[in-house]
């Protein structure tokens, strides 16, 4: 007797959209979700669909009617609630407009809670899209198959960011001048990760940051890291030796 086919299918279109979603709800999409929708995969009434809110969790649904413009999808089920993510943030200089989308797709993959920009002096680039940033973590999300996005804050200036920073928090801080290997000082429990612009923290900015009592000082290996690179090591090394990659 042959298996009966998993539903819904593994090629299930999945979809972050605004507001809190419940079963038995009718939801109409619009704009550019539904243009992919119903003109890139043509997708007809009875298609499922999963859609996720970022607050509730992931949601079967299903297509009811297909117009020029909209969809209307009806929602069936509960797939999965929101997942847990550990409590890092990632606080970086930005960088230049590619380098940038691939350090925010890659902190929604990892599973950062929280990006923000922080500008210091050597920082080249001080003006950043945050809609498409936005837009960029949640492709990423979708593809991934997360049910959860980083919260995303406007940019904010190094000295700005120290001085209200909470007391509760561990700030581990990218330092050229050396530090302590990450994997040796991580630490469950609230986190930031600070990493500076190309070439570096000034002397001050390095001074201010030390002086701050959450603050370490962390290395990142021998070899010299670009901004971007050094973002994405050190994300990778804090989830897997006090995140949840241990599991």
């Amino acid at each position: 007797m042959p298996a009966t086919p998993a539903w819904p299918p593994q090629s299930t279109p999945r979809l972050f959209v605004e507001g809190v979603l419940a079963a038995g709800q009718a939801l109409r999409i619009e704009g550019g979700q539904a243009h992919y929708l119903a003109h890139v995969l043509r997708m007809k009434p009875g298609a499922p669909l999963k859609l996720c809110d970022d607050q509730t969790g992931e949601w079967l649904a299903e297509v009811t009617d297909v117009a020029k413009r909209d969809l209307t999808v009806q929602i069936t089920k509960l797939l999965r609630g929101r997942e847990t993510v550990p409590d890092l943030w990632l606080l970086a200089a930005p960088v230049k407009k590619a380098r940038l989308d691939m350090v925010v797709e890659k902190a929604c993959e990892l599973g950062v809670a929280r990006y923000r920009p922080v500008i210091t002096r050597r920082t080249i680039v001080e003006r950043m899209n945050m809609d498409r940033l936005r837009a960029t973590m949640v492709e990423a999300a979708e593809q991934c198959g997360r049910t959860a996005l980083p919260q995303i804050e406007e940019a904010v200036k190094l000295s700005a960011l120290l001085k209200d920073w909470p007391a509760e928090r561990t700030l581990y801080f990218a330092d050229e001048t050396g530090g302590v290997p990450l994997a040796q000082v991580a630490k469950p429990g609230p986190a930031a990760i600070l990493i500076g612009p190309e070439g570096g923290f000034d002397p001050e900015e390095r001074d201010l940051v030390r002086a701050l009592p959450q603050a370490i000082g962390m290395s990142l290996g021998p070899r010299i890291l670009r901004a971007e690179t050094a973002a994405l090591a050190a994300m990778s090394i804090w989830m897997a030796t006090a995140g949840d990659w241990q599991g």
